[in-house]
């Protein structure tokens, strides 16, 4: 589908109907705004137990941005999750809020981002994080098509919720966390191999899921078995009181 063609109803059941879970879902959302917006990156933030994490990604800087903004807990990403607002940054190099992400973010060559909430002020609030290279690199993207996906992840998540029990909704964002610990913890190996950055390593395993054609999430839990003999865990999430 081109960029140009309009994400109607009769697209969003189409991809309902040929994902398989919740996960796969977002990410064909997360894809089609990537496309559509012409972004380097495109990244999907949920919140649960007031912990943020990136469920799904596109392209090849959202997941190291977003994952900046969650370890200072500030950036653009998070304050367009808790405010249920959009948030437009049109050059990262004029910015002074966020500490020093927006520093960050241009060092990584993104200049410019948007943010739309998902689920605005429910227990599992998010925001769809779109990243771009040059200043005011979505001054022109079609942002009511954009809207359109940050509403259907919005829809997609409150219907896996009523159709679900607490314990299956948890299991989906519980295989989500286990995705992210398994890149944090093949990010650790591969520091400690090459003495290198955390930026450096990402990118080292970046390079090697783009060259061999499988999933970043893929390639890392591959490694971390090969290294000890079991396929790695992650933390459980911890209930709601």
């Amino acid at each position: 589908m081109s960029a140009d063609q309009t994400y109607d109803s009769s697209h969003i059941t189409q991809w309902l109907l040929e994902t398989d879970s919740l996960e796969d879902f977002l990410q064909t959302l997360a894809d089609a705004a990537l496309e559509m917006s012409h972004a380097h990156g495109a990244g999907l933030t949920l919140e649960r137990d007031g912990r943020p994490l990136t469920v799904v990604s596109s392209g090849t800087s959202a997941s190291k941005l977003d994952e900046k903004q969650y370890g200072q807990n500030d950036g653009p990403c998070l304050q367009s999750l808790r405010s249920g607002e959009e948030l437009s940054v049109s050059d990262m190099l004029a910015e002074s809020r966020w500490g020093d992400y927006p520093a960050y973010a241009a060092a990584c060559g993104i200049r410019s981002s948007y943010s739309l909430p998902i689920a605005a002020h429910t227990d599992t609030a998010g925001a769809l994080n779109l990243y771009g290279v040059p200043p005011d690199a979505f001054a022109r993207a079609d942002l009511t098509a954009l809207r359109s996906l940050a509403a259907q992840a919005t829809g997609a998540i409150a219907l896996a919720k009523r159709l679900s029990d607490t314990q299956d909704f948890a299991d989906q964002l519980q295989e989500a966390m286990r995705y992210r610990s398994v890149i944090d913890q093949a990010l650790g190996v591969i520091m400690g191999q090459r003495r290198c950055t955390a930026d450096e390593a990402f990118d080292v395993l970046r390079s090697a899921s783009q060259h061999r054609n499988i999933k970043l999430r893929d390639l890392c839990t591959e490694l971390l078995t090969g290294l000890t003999g079991q396929t790695p865990s992650a933390p459980a999430l911890r209930p709601r009181p």
